[in-house]
Formats: structure tokens, C-alpha cells, sequence
């Protein structure tokens, strides 16, 4: 690009602007708003097309006071919006698969499997009522349906409590979703 004496420019790799004082071949000499003289080669600037001299006459149009009140001004609070979808998805979800609850399932019996999915699954939903927490999903797997039932039966000894097949898409037959119906807290 050509430059001549007195034509503002802006640097490309620097935040500096200013207007060519001296040009030597290749490389150009500008003034800086600071007064400052600098020289750099041609291929590091480019043309400052706005037409100011000056990064600070970028700004001389606006004054303290508009400025200020435009600063004043109360900003509109943006509400998140969620998805549809999103405020159903349960809140909280327990894996009763057995490898998700201990380290190690060698020498545990069938029975004693059971036994701790069933209880893990009561204390998990004793503590989302207590937390008041609404929904939950407690994935079973499909297997030969033994973890289901029992599941069910269980659920069904709360009065609050209200069960059916969690999504199928997300979860597919393996999972049951639990919804907690919360009364006024006690005072």
C-alpha cells in the first residue's frame, strides 16, 4: 500500500495510531496521539479509513454527562430461559447397578445384591424427601425385572410418592422416575 506525508494510519499487530511524519523506503515514521515518533514498515500498518488522527478523537463526539447517564440507565434483568424440556428432567438420578455401588461384587450373593440396591434406593429417596428435592429417577436396568418390582413395591409404601417409567429415550427401559408430592414445611 502507498502512503504519503500526513496520512493517519493505524498499526496492525498494536493498538497505536497516528500520522505518517517522515517516509524512508520502506519504512515510515508516525506521530503518536502522545507525541511520540515511531517507525515502522509499510507492510505493519494500514490506512485509517474513520478519518481521525487520533485514537482519542474517537471519542470527542460523546460527553462526561452522556456518558454518565447512559451508564445510569437501569440495564433490562435477563431472565434465563429454559427449555421445556429441561424443567422436566429430573433432579437428581441413582445408578442401582451394582457396580456403581461398590468396588467389587465378588462373593456377594444374589440376595445380598438386592439388599443393597433396595436399601441404597430407600435411603436415596429418604434423603431427596428430606431435601425436599421433587423428582428423581432410580435406573434399575432391564435384567429379569426382579430390581423393578421390588422398587415398585417399595415405592408404593410411601403415601407422598407418585412412580412411573422414567423417559425412554434418555433411559430406555431401565429406569423408573419418581415424583415426591411436598406439603407446607412444618413451622
Amino acid at each position: 500500500m502507498s502512503f504519503k506525508l500526513g496520512d493517519s494510519v493505524l498499526v496492525i499487530d498494536d493498538d497505536l495510531s497516528g500520522v505518517i511524519k517522515q517516509i524512508s523506503g520502506n519504512t515510515m515514521t508516525i506521530e503518536t496521539a502522545d507525541g511520540f515518533l515511531l517507525d515502522f514498515k509499510s507492510d505493519e500498518l494500514i490506512a485509517n479509513k474513520t478519518g481521525y488522527a487520533f485514537t482519542k478523537d474517537l471519542f470527542s463526539k460523546a460527553t462526561i454527562k452522556d456518558i454518565v447517564s447512559e451508564k445510569e440507565q437501569p440495564s433490562k434483568r435477563r431472565q434465563i430461559k429454559t427449555k421445556a424440556k429441561d424443567r422436566y428432567e429430573p433432579t437428581m438420578e441413582i445408578d442401582l447397578h451394582i457396580n456403581k455401588l461398590v468396588k467389587s461384587s465378588k462373593g456377594m450373593s444374589k440376595y445380598d445384591i438386592q439388599t443393597l440396591q433396595l436399601d441404597t434406593a430407600r435411603r436415596q429417596l429418604d434423603f431427596a424427601i428430606a431435601k425436599r428435592i421433587q423428582k428423581m429417577v432410580f435406573i434399575h436396568g432391564v435384567g429379569e425385572g426382579i430390581l423393578k418390582v421390588e422398587l415398585e413395591y417399595l415405592f408404593g409404601r410411601y403415601d407422598n410418592i407418585k412412580f412411573y417409567e422414567a423417559n425412554y429415550q434418555k433411559y430406555g427401559l431401565g429406569a423408573t422416575e419418581v415424583y415426591i408430592y411436598q406439603s407446607a414445611k412444618p413451622d
